[in-house]
């Protein structure tokens, strides 16, 4: 059994701060969308270069997957950042903020790069005593485009790794702490759209016309409330509609209305159940109201992040060898935002883990995916250390 000095491992990761500190503003200060991210793959690439680990940028994508090979057997561990940043206009006056009109890194990504590069560091330091090996997965389009699957069928789990885990920094989780549970993590996304379509008319004579407006308004609300008679409590869901979208001036009526919105599960069974329902409410409704419906899910959706018992425990008990019980939270409920590292734990057994990373002195840090995101950097050696110690426990 290997015998880690927790408390060596993680001054070591603070000693790394200048190292991964410049990583983080140089990503944040260049940042891509989607799945084609050729600055930050570049950047990484010559990174773990210098460090003499191999890589292998993908094929479809501009994902980077990297091996350490441990001087032990032992089991395969691999480790997730996400890369990709978010269409906003970045508010935050930072001496490095984005250079990139219109996009930014709100979502902590950057972190998520340069924690995992610094983590990289870590286990070269300490290669001897791995037992096994790492794969370090720096994953493109992680904001709804789905990378995550895209890696996996270029092979990222082929053969499958023993466990897997990704971090998540969160800006107004306080800074430094850790937090996990065994689960349900994160919720399933989905999209839904349905397109109304009537007879439009003069607004002096609805009598001449199927009006969709009003049927668009029923659904709304009829959507609310069947999703607290139809899904169970324990087993809850939200649906938000967030786009209504009729008309082209006050006095006509239009001939269609489009309701947009998205839901969302900790289950796959309520997922489906959701799903369900809003197709069967959507045509009642249209029926009731003589107007045609046509229901559709645009974006097929993540599902939902579900740690493995056993990995989210194993997390939780390293997390505070390494940093103490005080920093340590063992989650009591999920959170109902989505994430695709769900696809990797469909294939192993592990974990999602947050980091907080609130700036300390500000009331009510901007949350993630705000354009006025700030990170308290001072946190990231935690993140780094916890990946090392991840790969290096037995």
């Amino acid at each position: 059994m290997t015998k880690i000095d927790t408390r060596a491992l993680l001054a070591e990761a603070k000693a790394l701060d200048p190292q991964v500190i410049e990583l983080r503003r140089a990503v944040h200060a260049h940042p891509e969308l989607g799945l084609d991210l050729p600055v930050t793959q570049a950047l990484v690439l010559a990174h773990l270069e210098t460090l003499g680990i191999p890589a292998v940028p993908g094929d479809s994508l501009s994902s980077v997957v990297a091996t350490i090979e441990g001087g032990q057997p032992g089991p395969t561990t691999l480790l997730r950042a996400d890369m990709d940043a978010l269409a906003l206009v970045e508010e935050t006056d930072l001496p490095f903020a984005s250079k990139i009109p219109g996009v930014m890194h709100a979502c902590g990504h950057d972190a998520h790069v340069a924690m995992l590069l610094g983590a990289a560091q870590l286990l070269m330091a300490h290669r001897s005593e791995l037992r096994g090996s790492v794969i370090l997965a720096f994953q493109p389009g992680e904001e709804g485009a789905g990378g995550a699957r895209r890696m996996i069928e270029e092979g990222l789990v082929d053969p499958k790794p023993d466990r897997c885990y990704a971090q998540h920094v969160f800006s107004n989780l306080p800074s430094g702490i850790i937090a996990t549970r065994g689960g349900p993590m994160m919720a399933s996304a989905d999209e839904f759209l349905i397109v109304l379509t009537g007879r439009g008319g003069h607004a002096s004579a609805p009598h001449d016309t199927l009006d969709p407006i009003p049927v668009a308004a029923e659904l709304v609300m009829a959507l609310q409330v069947a999703l607290t008679r139809r899904v169970n409590v324990f087993d809850p869901a939200v649906l938000t509609v967030g786009q209504i979208e009729a008309g082209t001036t006050f006095n006509i009526i239009p001939e269609l209305a489009t309701v947009r919105g998205t839901f969302r599960a900790l289950s796959e069974e309520t997922r489906a159940a959701v799903e369900e329902l809003v197709s069967r409410v959507a045509h009642g409704i249209a029926d009731a109201h003589g107007v045609e419906v046509a229901v559709s899910f645009p974006m097929e959706g993540y599902p939902v992040t579900l740690n493995d018992a056993a990995g989210a425990e194993r997390a939780l008990g390293l997390a505070r060898t390494l940093v103490g019980k005080d920093s340590v939270h063992e989650m009591e409920t999920p959170v109902m935002g989505a994430e695709d590292f769900s696809y990797m734990l469909q294939a192993s057994p592990g974990a999602m883990i947050f980091l907080g990373v609130a700036p300390s002195g500000i009331e009510r840090p901007a949350p993630n995916h705000s354009n006025k995101m700030l990170v308290d950097e001072a946190a990231l050696h935690r993140g780094v250390a916890l990946h090392a110690l991840l790969a290096l426990a037995d």
